[in-house]
């Protein structure tokens, strides 16, 4: 079967696509053949070395822990899945970026009907860590919660599930995509210099939470708000979550198939939007993560094996 893999590393160059052995499920594993599989920021650093000290690589490495597909194989003591179920969830195991891939049963839920396979398979850690990022901040409906990068993979879901708790949401976006925010509820505002009088106009000079899927400075901004620091919440930057006393929750906060399946069963009766910013062929690795690392796409980037 063709895989994602890299031997050392380094940028997109050193990603290639190898055939390698098929894998063989164990007892409690299914065989899933993928259909889709997203690709994250967070990849991007462990292949870079950047994440050695948290994330190490054991080379050759693969990649990839979003996965969606149909089960072709199930080992002893598999509860619950059968030969031909169509399934999403995900692999500890960087491993998704593949044609075939084995996961554990209770790391998959069972895809609902009509879910778009490329949503399916993007759901875990943007939504995972979306999930997470809004429960660390609690808003509710007297509040007002602001999101940086919300048009981005995370941004995009956190928003959206900030609503639904009925809090003011404002988001932090390039103006191409204002109008999507403003479609569902959200008060779009520019990021860039100036943002933090842009965000207190919006707001009506009052910001009760704050929840950063960027970095790069939005801890300080959301403190400079006067935000609580136990109501920010980054997935981003560490150090200056430390420094102040925010949080940091993100996908390993909410990693279970119960929250992939329920952010499934939103995504496929339409009261969660996943948008789907571009998919490629896993020939295409390098083009899918060149686009990634732009930084600017709307949504999830999606692998189709």
């Amino acid at each position: 079967m063709k895989a994602v893999r890299f031997h050392a590393y380094g940028g997109i160059d050193v990603l290639r696509v190898e055939e390698v052995e098929r894998p063989v499920p164990g007892p409690g594993q299914l065989l899933v053949e993928v259909r889709a599989a997203g690709i994250q920021p967070g990849e991007v650093m462990i292949r870079e070395g950047a994440r050695h000290g948290r994330w190490p690589a054991v080379f050759p490495s693969g990649q990839g822990s979003d996965l969606a597909g149909v089960v072709t194989g199930v080992g002893p003591e598999v509860r619950g899945f059968a030969v031909g179920d169509e399934v999403l969830g995900f692999t500890h195991n960087r491993a998704s970026h593949a044609e075939f891939v084995v996961v554990d049963d209770v790391n998959v839920a069972s895809r609902p009907q009509g879910l778009p396979w490329d949503v399916a398979g993007s759901l875990y850690v943007a939504g995972t860590t979306a999930y997470a990022s809004v429960f660390a901040v609690d808003p509710g409906p007297a509040d007002t919660v602001v999101v940086s990068g919300a048009a981005g993979g995370v941004g995009s879901l956190a928003v959206q599930l900030a609503r639904r708790r009925g809090a003011t949401v404002i988001g932090l976006a390039g103006e191409r995509n204002h109008a999507w925010l403003t479609e569902r509820g959200v008060v779009p505002v520019t990021y860039g210099e100036g943002v933090a009088e842009r965000i207190r106009r919006a707001a009506g000079g009052k910001v009760d939470a704050f929840i950063d899927t960027f970095g790069d400075g939005y801890v300080e901004l959301a403190v400079e708000l006067g935000v609580r620091p136990e109501r920010i919440n980054t997935i981003r930057d560490w150090q200056a979550a430390a420094k102040v006393g925010a949080r940091t929750y993100g996908e390993g906060s909410a990693a279970s198939a119960v929250v992939v399946g329920e952010l499934a069963r939103l995504a496929a009766r339409g009261e969660l939007e996943v948008p789907i910013a571009r998919a490629y062929p896993l020939a295409q690795v390098r083009d899918a993560f060149r686009d990634l690392e732009q930084r600017h796409t709307h949504g999830k980037i999606v692998l189709r094996p």
